[in-house]
């Protein structure tokens, strides 16, 4: 009796502190939301009102007559989808020839290609950026797209998950007369979409809401992203954060519509992914 009342009591302890913790997450973008429809004045109401007393859409009004977001809105898609697209390509050939293939040198490349996730992303961002002077793609797609196309995390994510499909399966295909391409885009592919989406939401997210880079490499308005976008709303209504607030919720809108198409097979990617080596 003494068990079950101390199993009850400790699941009632990991619940309750998972609700305090998701509370604290969650509250600061209900908040965001709830500041999006407010009028200046009632902003800074004292004591706060969650519930705005008369919502408005004028701050997106006046968010989308001030700032033109369309353009900012398709260089994100462009950038982000092309990313994810290359990355996911590249990341599942290079994990299907660390799983399954055997050539010299493969464990030590692997782990090189491991040793560069303990380089910050800022150090390498100088050398990156005269590399693509050199080359004249400052203020182009291809400088903002090709610096996030490899990805070491995502080559050992899809390595781990193609070890787990069975061997018999390609062997049988090969006995068959399978050619590699094919054992790759109608075998390994198609079994491989849990971690294929885990690491497409990662790198659609990571992509969308990127600023430095986007910062550094667009040169005039015309390339900008919406982080970059938000960035100079912010400077320009620094003192009005119900359009800076809607900024914010029209950047994370599309994400979080990803996000909830994707989760089921975000949820599969990471349970069903191996960490065996």
């Amino acid at each position: 009796m003494r068990k079950r009342k101390s199993s009850w009591l400790q699941e009632i302890a990991v619940h309750g502190f998972l609700f305090i913790m998701a509370a604290i997450m969650i509250l600061p973008f209900l908040w965001m939301i709830s500041t999006s429809f407010k009028t200046p004045a009632e902003i800074f109401v004292l004591p706060p009102r969650w519930i705005p007393k008369e919502p408005a859409l004028e701050n997106y009004r006046e968010l989308f007559a001030s700032i033109n977001f369309g353009r900012p809105f398709m260089n994100t898609v462009i950038v982000a989808s092309s990313i994810t697209f290359l990355s996911l390509l590249i990341s599942s050939m290079a994990g299907y020839a660390f799983a399954k293939f055997r050539f010299k040198g493969r464990d030590k490349l692997f782990f090189l290609i491991l040793a560069t996730l303990m380089v910050p992303g800022q150090m390498t961002m100088i050398p990156v950026f005269l590399l693509l002077r050199q080359l004249g793609l400052l203020n182009t797609y291809a400088g903002l797209i090709l610096p996030g196309v490899a990805s070491a995390f995502n080559i050992f994510f899809m390595r781990q998950f193609i070890m787990t499909i069975p061997n018999e399966l390609i062997e049988a295909a090969k006995m068959d007369g399978a050619r590699e391409s094919f054992i790759f885009f109608r075998i390994i592919l198609p079994l491989s979409k849990p971690a294929l989406t885990t690491i497409a939401i990662f790198t659609f997210t990571g992509s969308w809401n990127s600023f430095l880079w986007p910062l550094i490499i667009a040169q005039d308005e015309r390339m900008y992203t919406l982080p970059v976008a938000v960035s100079v709303l912010a400077g320009q209504y620094g003192e009005n954060l119900g359009i800076q607030m809607a900024g914010s919720c029209v950047v994370i809108t599309p994400i979080l519509v990803f996000f909830l198409f994707a989760q089921r097979y975000f949820i599969k990617g990471i349970a069903l992914t191996g960490l065996k080596g």
